[in-house]
């Protein structure tokens, strides 16, 4: 595997821990309050590259903020009515979407993608899908996934232009403006905000981790990463998430794992391969 497949693996381990750490939160916040909280602490973290970040990463910056704020805080919100297993499932649909949304950017749809798509989604559905959905989390959720797919393209095709560390500081610097607006104006008229410190408190530590490791450290390796891996190949990779967040569950938390999550694991994994075959190959898609 290239240093770069390595570097969205790790990213994708980090993440695979922030399921159920945001169910826990969602307890006291809403969506877009656990968005903004995380995202400033994330902008503090990069406030030394935020002053000398070039006018054209604010550029690509801005439009990469919008599509990752909206997948943020559609998936929070959504994690307030289904499980976060259910989640990790929906916003993992992103795979299956990717191929497709990256035919109208131009790319191309080859079967090798597709087929490593179709069966990365076919592992998290037998690892994650279960009944008793709920129609607004799903749908919320979905939302998640459309805007992270459009997201995945973007950043592969505007990563190569700028140093990560100034586009990564930009994105997460308007992610964090825009998710604060958003909170201030969905509290003019409610007591939400006289609240906020007290809702918070309980959550301080797992608030600090999202925002400066799953956040703040994950989309500079994700722009670092991404630099050279095709989108198709890049939503491949991040289909292992809910692989991570079963085995950190099953770790921390002792839960089950069964035979469904056992075989999902081993067919996500057979696509991150088929998908390195493809690579290695020359045949590369979006």
């Amino acid at each position: 595997m290239s240093s770069n497949v390595l570097i969205l693996l790790l990213v994708t381990l980090v993440w695979g821990t922030s399921f159920p750490l945001l169910k826990s939160v969602a307890v006291d916040l809403n969506g877009v309050e656990i968005s903004a909280t995380r995202f400033l602490v994330a902008t503090l973290c990069m406030t030394p590259f935020l002053l000398k970040a070039p006018r054209r990463a604010w550029a690509d910056g801005l439009l990469l903020g919008i599509l990752a704020l909206v997948s943020y805080v559609a998936q929070a919100y959504g994690l307030q009515h289904i499980s976060s297993n259910r989640s990790a499932f929906l916003t993992s649909l992103n795979v299956v979407m990717v191929p497709f949304l990256g035919t109208l950017f131009g790319g191309r749809l080859s079967w090798m993608a597709l087929l490593a798509a179709l069966l990365a989604g076919l592992g998290i559905g037998l690892m994650s899908w279960e009944d008793g959905g709920n129609l607004v989390g799903d749908a919320a959720t979905v939302v998640c996934a459309i805007a992270y797919a459009l997201y995945i393209i973007v950043l592969s095709r505007r990563a190569s232009r700028h140093d990560a560390k100034y586009l990564a500081a930009a994105q997460i610097a308007v992610m964090a403006v825009l998710a604060t607006l958003w909170m201030l104006l969905q509290s003019i008229h409610s007591d939400a905000l006289l609240s906020l410190p007290v809702r918070l408190a309980p959550h301080y530590a797992t608030l600090f981790y999202l925002g400066a490791c799953a956040t703040a450290a994950m989309l500079f390796l994700q722009a670092i990463g991404q630099r050279e891996v095709p989108a198709d190949k890049a939503a491949i990779i991040y289909a292992m998430e809910p692989v991570f967040a079963a085995l950190f569950g099953w770790v921390w938390l002792n839960e089950a794992l069964g035979w469904r999550g056992i075989a999902g694991g081993a067919i996500d994994v057979c696509a991150l391969i088929l998908s390195e075959m493809r690579i290695a190959s020359g045949k590369e898609g979006t």
